[in-house]
């Protein structure tokens, strides 16, 4: 009888684990992946600028309309060793623990756009109702960056972020800063993709949709 009890019991806690949603990319991070992690971002060198770039794919300029240049997508991993790199020499693999302790694991996507000649900082419109009228110039509105959607999705589902910002990319000389495109930044929890692959969609407010799918196997 007992012996049956424990067949029984250890194949219910099998079949538990099978229905539980998985991950293609480590999470929750063990100690051992947040210390790995720690001591690349400790690199400061193209160690660690070739670590993000297997996060993010660049993207061809279209002929017309804004530049979508690059998506990203940064794993609870990537994001620690980023964390790491962005902390002075003092910082250390204890402190990389307990940072990492104190927030949930998240996903971060960064979409980077940039100006093009056909859409750039300042919008061109005629100053009059005929069609030979002048061209006058419109500053574009420093958060022009509203008007383009970003979504992402596993499969058919939508994955909906826990925060949202954007802000303008500068260029600054001795005349100033100028506006050259736009970061968008949307973070999700970790646990939300349960598949091998994901998919972020961007529509900009002119040209076609951009959309870029990431293998999140080749994630840790």
């Amino acid at each position: 009888m007992g012996s049956s009890v424990r067949a029984v019991g250890s194949f219910a806690s099998a079949l538990f684990l099978l229905v539980q949603p998985l991950s293609a990319f480590d999470t929750p991070l063990s100690d051992t992946a947040v210390r790995e992690a720690y001591f690349l971002g400790q690199h400061h060198d193209e160690v660690f600028a070739d670590l993000l770039r297997k996060y993010a794919i660049a993207l061809p300029e279209p002929k017309s309309g804004p530049y979508i240049a690059s998506v990203s997508f940064y794993t609870p991993y990537a994001l620690t060793a980023l964390n790491s790199n962005q902390h002075p020499l003092s910082y250390s693999a204890q402190q990389a623990q307990l940072d990492h302790l104190k927030q949930p694991e998240i996903v971060r996507v960064v979409v980077q756009i940039c100006f093009t000649a056909s859409y750039g900082q300042f919008i061109v419109h005629p100053v009059g109702f005929r069609s030979n009228s002048p061209k006058g110039f419109e500053v574009r509105p420093y958060d022009f960056w509203r008007q383009f959607r970003v979504r992402v999705f596993q499969n058919d589902r939508f994955i909906v972020p826990r925060n949202a910002y954007g802000e303008p990319s500068l260029r600054c000389g001795d005349d100033g800063c100028d506006v050259t495109g736009a970061t968008l930044t949307f973070e999700y929890p970790a646990d939300a993709f349960t598949e091998n692959s994901a998919t972020v969609e961007t529509d900009p407010p002119e040209g076609d949709p951009v959309v870029v799918d990431f293998d999140l196997t080749s994630f840790r």
